[in-house]
C-alpha cells in the first residue's frame, strides 16, 4: 500500500474525491494490430512487441498504417459524460515508447511518423475544456522499449525490456533515459495543452527516490495543481492505485482502481467478452462505499473509434446514474459499505463459483465477477444512501438499519413514487420496483435517519 503522508494539500484533491468516476483510454500502435501479428494471434495482446519478440525497427513500421482518420475528440468527451464520468486519462506514452502527442524531444511520435500527422491530445483537451471534463495523461515511467536505456526487474530481470535490440541488461543505465525522455516528455505534456489535471504514471520499476522527488518537483513548478498518481514511486503520489482489483475493505486515504470493460487495455478485434453494464455498476458501487475512484477503461481502434460493444455499456451505466448519481458524487463512505441479502456469506458465494469466470486468464482481472444480491452504503450531506444490488423480490430487508438509526424518511432516486418502508426489529423494510429487461436491476434509496 502506498503511504500517502506527503500527498498534496487537500484543496487540489476535492474535486478528483468528488468526482468518482472516469475514463481510461488505452490508445496506441497496438491499436492497429488489434491483437494480431503476421498472421496469428499476438502473445501479449498490446504488449505484444516484447511478447513476441519484435525489433523495434520491425515494430516501428506499424506507423506507416496507423491513420485514425475518424477520431472525433468530441465523441469520445460526450462518450464519457454520457456515462457519468467526471474525467479522462490517456495514453500519452505507453509501454512500446510511442508518443501519441507531438514531442519535440523524439521524433518516434504520432506526428512525425504516422500518415495521420496531426496531434489528437490538442483536440482532446480542447473537446475536455469545452465539456467540462477534467483531463489527465498516463505515461509509462518505468517502461520504454524504444528506448536503450530501461531495464526492468519483473518477473525477472530483463522480464520486460527489450532485450531485441537491446540484449545488455547490465548496461542500461535508467538515469539516462530519466533525463534524456521522461522530463523532456512530461514537461512538453504540461507545457503544451494547458491545464492538465492528472499525471498518472505507469511501472515505476528501477526510479530511485531523488528521481520521483525531482520528477514530482518539476510537474508542481510547471502546474503546482497537478494531481499525480501513487505509480511517481516511493510513495510521493497523491492517491494510490488498484490494477484490476478493488480493496478489501474501507481505504482511509485517496485510492483510484484502474479497471477494463472486456479482457484487454488496448483494442483486440477479438475481445468481445465485455463486462455486463449491471456488473461495472456493482463495482462501481463496491468503489465508492469503500472511498475509491473507478477509472473505467476501453481500448479505442485504430481508425480513432471507441468500440461500440463500450458504447453500448457505457451508455447503459450513464442512464443508470441520471436517475441514481446523486448519492455517488461528492459522496463518502458510511460506518458500513457493504450487506449481503442471501443466508451465505460473500466469500462462500465467490468459493463456490470459482473456475467460472470466464474473464480470469493471462490479463490478471482480479476483480469479482459474481451477481450477489447485496446493498453498498454511501453517505452525503447528513443522508445515507442505500443501494439495493441485483434483488429481484417485492420488498428488500436491510438489517443494517437497526434501532441504532431512526428512520425518518426513504425516498428511492431518480422516482416520484412515494416509496412504501417500514422499520422493525429486524431491520428496514423497503418496497422494490419491478425492472424492465435491459434496465440495470440496482435502485438507489436516499434514507433519513436521526
Amino acid at each position: 500500500m502506498c503511504n500517502l503522508v506527503n500527498a498534496q494539500s487537500a484543496d487540489k484533491m476535492d474535486w478528483w474525491k468528488d468526482a468518482k468516476f472516469g475514463m481510461f483510454l488505452h490508445w496506441g500502435l497496438y491499436s492497429k494490430t488489434a491483437g494480431y501479428w503476421k498472421g496469428h494471434k499476438a502473445k501479449g495482446n498490446e504488449h505484444f512487441m516484447i511478447h513476441e519478440k519484435i525489433s523495434l525497427k520491425e515494430y516501428a513500421t506499424i506507423a506507416d498504417d496507423f491513420n485514425p482518420v475518424n477520431f472525433n475528440a468530441e465523441d469520445w468527451v460526450l462518450t464519457a459524460k454520457n456515462a457519468g464520468m467526471k474525467y479522462i486519462v490517456i495514453t500519452s506514452k505507453h509501454h512500446d515508447g510511442f508518443a501519441m502527442f507531438n514531442s519535440p524531444s523524439s521524433d518516434y511520435n504520432i506526428v512525425k511518423r504516422t500518415p495521420y500527422a496531426k496531434d489528437p491530445m490538442k483536440e482532446l483537451v480542447e473537446a475536455c475544456r469545452k465539456h467540462g471534463m477534467k483531463f489527465g495523461f498516463y505515461y509509462s515511467l518505468g517502461r520504454d522499449w524504444e528506448d536503450p536505456d530501461v531495464p526492468t526487474d519483473w518477473p525477472f530481470k530483463g522480464g520486460r525490456s527489450n532485450i531485441v535490440d537491446y540484449p545488455d541488461e547490465d548496461a542500461k543505465v535508467f538515469h539516462r533515459y530519466f533525463e534524456r525522455k521522461v522530463k523532456p516528455q512530461v514537461k512538453e505534456l504540461l507545457t503544451q495543452y494547458g491545464t492538465i489535471d492528472i499525471i498518472w504514471f505507469d511501472t515505476p520499476h528501477d526510479i530511485t527516490g531523488e528521481e520521483s522527488q525531482e520528477l514530482k518537483d518539476l510537474i508542481l513548478s510547471i502546474q503546482p495543481n497537478c494531481i499525480i498518481n501513487s505509480r511517481i514511486g516511493n510513495n510521493l503520489g497523491d492517491y494510490k492505485v488498484q490494477e484490476q482489483k478493488i480493496a478489501k475493505g474501507l481505504e482511509p486515504e485517496p485510492w483510484e482502481a484502474c479497471i477494463t470493460m472486456g479482457k484487454n487495455w488496448g483494442y483486440i478485434e477479438y475481445d468481445t467478452i465485455y463486462k455486463t453494464p449491471e456488473l461495472m455498476t456493482r463495482h462501481f458501487l463496491e468503489i465508492v462505499s469503500k472511498g475509491g475512484n473507478l477509472l473505467l477503461n476501453n481500448g479505442p481502434t485504430a481508425k480513432g473509434e471507441i468500440t461500440p460493444l463500450a458504447k453500448e455499456g457505457l451508455a447503459k451505466i450513464g442512464e443508470w446514474m441520471d436517475k441514481n448519481g446523486e448519492g455517488i458524487y461528492g459522496s463518502k463512505p458510511w460506518e458500513i459499505q457493504n450487506e449481503i441479502l442471501t443466508n451465505q456469506t460473500k466469500a462462500e458465494i465467490v468459493e463456490k463459483k470459482e473456475g467460472k469466470n470466464t474473464l480470469k486468464d493471462a490479463v490478471h482481472d482480479a476483480t469479482p465477477k459474481d451477481i450477489i444480491p447485496e446493498v453498498q452504503f454511501t453517505f452525503k450531506n447528513g443522508k445515507i444512501y442505500a443501494y439495493v444490488c441485483s434483488y429481484h423480490k417485492p420488498e428488500v430487508l436491510i438489517k443494517s438499519f437497526t434501532s441504532k438509526f431512526k428512520v425518518e424518511n426513504v425516498v428511492q432516486l431518480g422516482s416520484n413514487k412515494k416509496v412504501e418502508w417500514e422499520q422493525d426489529t429486524r431491520g428496514l423494510r423497503i418496497e422494490m420496483p419491478e425492472y424492465s429487461e435491459n434496465e440495470i436491476p440496482i435502485t438507489g434509496f436516499q434514507i433519513h435517519v436521526r
